[in-house]
């Protein structure tokens, strides 16, 4: 059975760093793409960060980008998404997020992720 358990949001000051890890188990991960998506009370979840399980490939929001960094390890079924200079509206429920694929496509619609986490908070004060 596939599983995706995220672990490391809390609440941190705004300019502080984050580490969030998601663990997978029940799928072949290192064939699987894998995602981080948020969602700020009242808006649409969006993507954050995906990568590749070709090369270490990796795409980034605009309003992330330089700031947050996506990585996986393998050999332990894990996924990073470490967060540096973290501002107010960073604050969201990140989830982990993965889909098998066999081609170089690196999906970033929430619609093309089966497999889910259930989420972590990261609150982000000013």
């Amino acid at each position: 059975q596939a599983r995706l358990v995220e672990s490391g949001g809390k609440e941190v000051q705004a300019g502080g760093s984050l580490r969030l890890s998601c663990a997978a188990s029940g799928i072949p991960f290192s064939t699987y793409v894998m995602g981080w998506f948020r969602q700020a009370p009242g808006t649409e979840r969006e993507l954050a960060a995906a990568i590749h399980w070709r090369g270490g490939r990796s795409v980034y929001a605009d309003s992330v980008k330089g700031r947050f960094t996506i990585s996986r390890d393998n050999a332990n079924n894990t996924v990073f998404l470490q967060m540096n200079n973290l501002k107010p509206e960073d604050t969201a429920v990140y989830s982990c997020a993965a889909i098998g694929t066999v081609d170089g496509r690196l999906p970033t619609q929430e619609s093309e992720y089966g497999i889910w986490g259930r989420g972590t908070q990261v609150t982000v004060s000013s």
